[in-house]
């Protein structure tokens, strides 16, 4: 230890410098080989600091420990002298990986040989300076001289920047003398131009008509993903990702797969056929189908349809259903299954590599870099191929026996399964296949028969990551690149198929779609727009960091949409009976409702207006109470639409004291003194079942057992569902369809359910108008 600080000082690192290159193994180790080449050429007195800190600033950047003798070699040797022909040097061997590099082509790239003379600096600043002088004397010093320094160094790749940055301040000294007292005095910033304070007033009121909910600029979806774009490897540079595993045949398949795919961007979603997708699936969806869209590639539907026992048909179709709900198409929809045979044979091939053994060990894995090694990871393997033919063959019973691969995984896994036997028809394949693989083996071999060229994943699965390249390179098949996103989760709520499948068998919920959950079936059904969701995945963004969200977050995604696509109507959840008595008993108009009020170009419908109409219950009191706008005795209320306004006359009750009805008399607005809040109504209305929906769960983390000690299903929230089975809506909606989207005017946005009948419609409330402060 005493002697590596040593040699790390002798380069001119300080102490504490070269400590805390010692804690860093990967570092320490590529500075102490550099520091030792180094001595190796030019003697221990031989390297001084200019040049160690070369050598240091070349291990800590360079990616590939294999090329730190060749990197060192040309930093003593005097070929890579400033930091600019570094930062060459290694994009260039990052370029190329496999040996032998040209060194040509490496000295042409990196400068080598290069020699800027002063004169050529000189006369390259006088030529900028000359492009700019009118402006700079105008300017002076308040000039911008970065742009003078930016086109020099552009004339002249390889020249030092401090030699020019003291020519440039030369020259421009002669040109305009010594600063002036002007020149030494800060430029003015250009002031914004102020805004009358009416004019904001005015456009205050304006928003407030046209009722748009403002939620500042946000980027979209695809121009994240644009973004995200500039960190991916460029197809076919697969090898320049950091970790990427390269072998003596990686160029020759990447040369092919580029012949393959034409250089397009090729991505995957691969559900696993056996659940509902929720709404983290949606941000998966994003990515992978947004991140082709957003660059012109191709996204395939993978089906990871492995584990027969658990797949059922209904699954398959309502993913794809949700992927083009979210407006997504498939370039083609594939199946695992589809490589069953090619995936056996590589199989096969993997063990006559003597990378995979039969196992005879009960249990899907071995835990831990510790645990003793299967007895049968040394079987012959001429012994393997006969026993995994015999697994085919189905000569064996179910956990008899595995194939298993002979590698520890990042996560401690050691000797992963390949193929266990499941004695159980496939819904694709039937009887043929008795053996079927795990995910570990047919994940990335499912991308590599497919050309994948961003293999997008959650970061659960990084640690699977090194053992994706390992299968790949022990097949010498073409090797994708895998990358890791933060999932997305959600507070109030459970997303995991196990757990919603206990609370559909207890009850709590219908079924998948029941619209308290987050499944995308669910959100579908309770009016969710897709826009919306996909919205919110473009507002979460597609960051490494996992992320934890409030449900409130897509509520006002929710809302930015239907406040653009849901048409007004009118409705009434609790009616209370009005009687107008001034209207006679057969009076009858006909009033205009305004699909959109903020545009009425937008369309209108018409609704029938009479003696007897019903307001809500709870735009009516009975005792006027401090800022209460809406209807009392002493109050009246205007009635929106109608031109109408409304005053008490008698309040009548049951025998309980309930008020059940109003008699009231009417006069128009335009005679009638402006009041104090115009209420929604209806008249000659249909009755329907409205759904009101609040969270599942009363806690935020419900399977967390410090916040529920007792498990999830004791944290439901009981007013999770509220029903009216006679809410009464204006007949205008009398010919929805299924998931046609409503505001219903003062109350909120609703959605039809499927469980409508012509006799009885049914509405599910999606959001509120406005967001619930008691919820964030």
């Amino acid at each position: 230890m005493a002697d590596t600080l040593a040699l790390f000082t002798s380069i001119g690192l300080s102490e504490q410098k070269a400590k805390e290159t010692l804690k860093n193994e990967a570092l320490s180790s590529a500075l102490k080989e550099s520091i030792i080449q180094a001595h190796r050429v030019r003697g221990a007195s031989g390297v001084d600091k200019a040049m160690g800190t070369l050598l240091y600033s070349m291990a800590s950047r360079l990616k590939d420990p294999k090329r730190v003798g060749f990197l060192s070699d040309c930093i003593v040797q005097s070929k890579i002298c400033t930091e600019l022909q570094l930062a060459a040097a290694l994009e260039f061997v990052k370029s190329h990986p496999q040996d032998p590099i040209n060194q040509k082509e490496f000295e042409d790239t990196c400068g080598v040989g290069v020699f800027i003379t002063p004169e050529q600096i000189e006369e390259a600043v006088e030529s900028v300076i000359k492009k700019h002088k009118e402006k700079l004397l105008v300017e002076r010093f308040h000039f911008n001289m970065g742009l003078l320094m930016g086109e020099a160094r552009s004339a002249l790749k390889w020249a030092d920047g401090k030699v020019i940055k003291n020519e440039v301040d030369l020259q421009v000294l002669h040109l305009l003398g010594p600063k002036t007292e002007a020149d030494l005095e800060k430029k003015a910033k250009p002031q914004k131009a102020k805004v009358a304070e009416n004019d904001v007033k005015a456009k205050k009121e304006e928003g407030a008509v046209n009722a748009e909910v403002k939620t500042g600029e946000l980027k979209s979806l695809m121009e994240q993903l644009r973004g995200e774009s500039l960190k991916f490897h460029k197809t076919g540079e697969n090898y320049k990702t950091e970790g990427y595993v390269v072998t003596p045949k990686t160029m020759d398949l990447l040369k092919t797969h580029l012949e393959i795919t034409g250089g397009q961007i090729r991505t995957r979603f691969p559900p696993e056929p056996n659940g509902i997708l929720h709404i983290g699936h949606a941000k998966a969806i994003n990515f992978n189908f947004g991140y082709a869209k957003a660059n012109n590639g191709i996204c395939f539907l993978r089906y990871d349809d492995t584990n027969p026992e658990k797949e059922e048909e209904k699954y398959f179709t309502a993913i794809r259903e949700m992927v083009e709900w979210l407006g997504y198409e498939p370039h083609a929809v594939t199946h695992a299954s589809d490589n069953f045979q090619e995936l056996y044979d590589l199989a096969v091939d993997l063990i006559r590599r003597g990378h995979a053994y039969i196992c005879h060990q009960k249990g899907e894995e071995l835990k831990g870099h510790n645990a003793p090694a299967s007895p049968w990871r040394d079987r012959p393997t001429e012994e393997s191929l006969v026993l995994f033919e015999r697994m085919k063959k189905g000569l064996f019973s179910e956990g008899e026996a595995t194939l298993r691969m002979k590698i520890v995984m990042e996560d401690g896994k050691m000797d992963p399964v390949a193929y266990r036997i499941k004695y159980t028809a496939h819904h694709r394949t039937g009887d043929k296949w008795c053996i079927y693989p795990t995910y570990d083996y047919t994940h990335c071999l499912c991308d590599s028969i497919e050309n994948i060229t961003h293999s997008l994943c959650t970061k659960e699965f990084q640690a699977r990551r090194s053992s994706y390249f390992w299968l790949c390179n022990a097949l010498d098949v073409y090797c994708p690149v895998q990358w890791e996103y933060g999932r997305l989760n959600l507070t109030y709520t459970v997303v995991s198929k196990r757990k919603i499948i206990k609370l559909v068998e207890t009850g709590v919920v219908s079924n998948w779609d029941d619209p308290r959950l987050f499944t995308l079936t669910a959100l579908r059904r309770r009016g969710f727009p897709p826009e919306a969701i996909n919205n919110f995945c473009a507002r979460v963004g597609v960051t490494v960091a996992q992320t934890t969200t409030e449900p409130h977050l897509l509520e006002s995604c929710v809302r930015d949409v239907l406040n653009e696509q849901a048409p007004r109507v009118m409705a009434v959840l609790e009616p209370l009976k009005v009687t107008i008595t001034n209207l006679a008993e057969n009076a009858k108009s006909d009033v205009r409702v305004p699909d959109f009020p903020a545009n009425e170009a937008r369309g209108s419908h018409t609704v029938p207006f009479t003696r007897m109409i019903f307001i809500e219950q709870s735009d009516f009191r009975e005792v006027m109470e401090k800022g209460y706008k809406r209807l009392t005795p002493d109050q009246p209320v205007g009635l929106r639409h109608a031109g109408y306004v409304i005053s008490v006359q008698k309040i009548i009750k049951d025998a309980q004291g309930k008020v059940v009805e109003l008699e009231v008399n009417c006069c128009s607005s335009d005679t009638a003194e402006k009041p104090k809040a115009f209420i929604h109504w209806v008249s000659q209305p249909l009755v329907c079942e409205v759904r009101l929906y609040e969270r599942l769960f009363l806690h935020k983390y419900p399977e967390d057992p410090s916040e529920v000690p007792n498990g999830f299903l004791t944290d439901i929230n009981p007013l999770s569902l509220h029903t009216i089975s006679s809410a009464l809506v204006d007949t205008s909606v009398k010919g929805a369809k299924v998931l046609d989207k409503f505001q219903f005017e003062r109350v909120g946005y609703f959605s039809l359910d499927p469980d409508s009948t012509a006799d009885k419609l049914v509405f599910n409330r999606t959001v509120t108008l406005k967001e619930d402060p008691g919820k964030i």
